[in-house]
């Protein structure tokens, strides 16, 4: 018996101009949608004029449901899963139901398409060739301080924010991290859309003066690297013991991955040198 085939079919995130071709026919062509919110993506699909039947598929009934949906594609049946906007899965329900799928040997077939993530990384003016991407933040001051440690040892980090947190946020950014770059995207390709630039100093103030500054979602991109780099100009005249103890204080990272950022932005320094600088620091602490 052949089984269906599961698609992961990404949606737009905003402007509906964004939904590619394969999209709309896979759509048109599956037996069943599962739609993180039927009410939502009625419009999607009312637009594009399709018939297909959604059923409902988000975090509070995945569970229960997803044996229903298994069942259906282990008869034959085609289910594409979308979720409100973008790409299902990304900080959005739906991986249970993939894993259950590949736990059944169902074929899974992504269809791509919009991420406000890749999105938002990709007007950041940052190296986009690594980063980590950590979703939504968890909530409570404490827990977002400490992913101050986690932005703090990678050069490029990305994650999503409300807009009814943004500004406690980006107050928490101001004080431990005052010199890091930030591109914050708002409302991408909606009707509120606008891009910030600068320090979160800077971006607090657009904002307050911003009265639609809470229509949208926001997407984060903060970059170390460009502020690490200008402070580490001006101390140039400091010891490359100093240098390492100051890295270590501003970003909370190891003596390792200091002397690992120190050699990246100070390229005339042999590693020679900053190794045996790291000696010198063992040998104090």
């Amino acid at each position: 018996m052949n089984y269906g085939t599961l698609y992961i079919v990404a949606t737009p995130i905003g402007n509906l101009e964004d939904i590619t071709a394969r999209a709309i026919r896979v759509l048109g062509e599956v037996d069943i949608i599962a739609a993180e919110d039927t009410r939502h993506s009625r419009g999607l699909i009312t637009h594009f004029g399709l018939k297909t039947p959604m059923i409902s598929c988000h975090k509070f009934n995945e569970g229960k449901r997803g044996a229903f949906f298994i069942d259906a594609l282990l008869e034959g049946k085609s289910i594409a899963l979308i979720s409100d906007a973008g790409t299902p899965c990304i900080s959005d329900p739906g991986h249970k139901l993939v894993s259950e799928a590949a736990a059944a040997g169902i074929e899974i077939v992504p269809v791509c398409g919009a991420s406000a993530v890749i999105a938002a990384v990709s007007v950041s003016g940052f190296d986009g060739s690594q980063f980590a991407f950590i979703g939504f933040l968890p909530r409570g001051k404490n827990a977002l301080n400490g992913l101050i440690e986690i932005i703090s040892c990678v050069e490029t980090v990305a994650f999503y924010e409300s807009p009814k947190r943004i500004m406690s946020t980006l107050s928490v950014l101001k004080e431990k991290l005052p010199s890091a770059q930030i591109c914050l995207c708002n409302d991408i390709s909606k009707k509120f859309e606008r891009i910030y630039r600068g320090t979160a100093e800077e971006i607090l103030a657009e904002i307050f003066e911003n009265p639609s500054a809470e229509k949208g979602e926001y997407t984060c991109v903060v970059n170390l690297k460009i502020s690490l780099t200008d402070e580490l100009h001006e101390t140039n005249s400091y010891s490359l013991e100093s240098q390492l103890v100051d890295i270590i204080v501003k970003t909370g990272c190891t003596l390792k991955e200091a002397s690992q950022k120190l050699h990246e932005t100070r390229k005339k320094i042999s590693k020679k040198e900053i190794y045996s600088a790291m000696l010198n620091l063992k040998e104090l602490l």
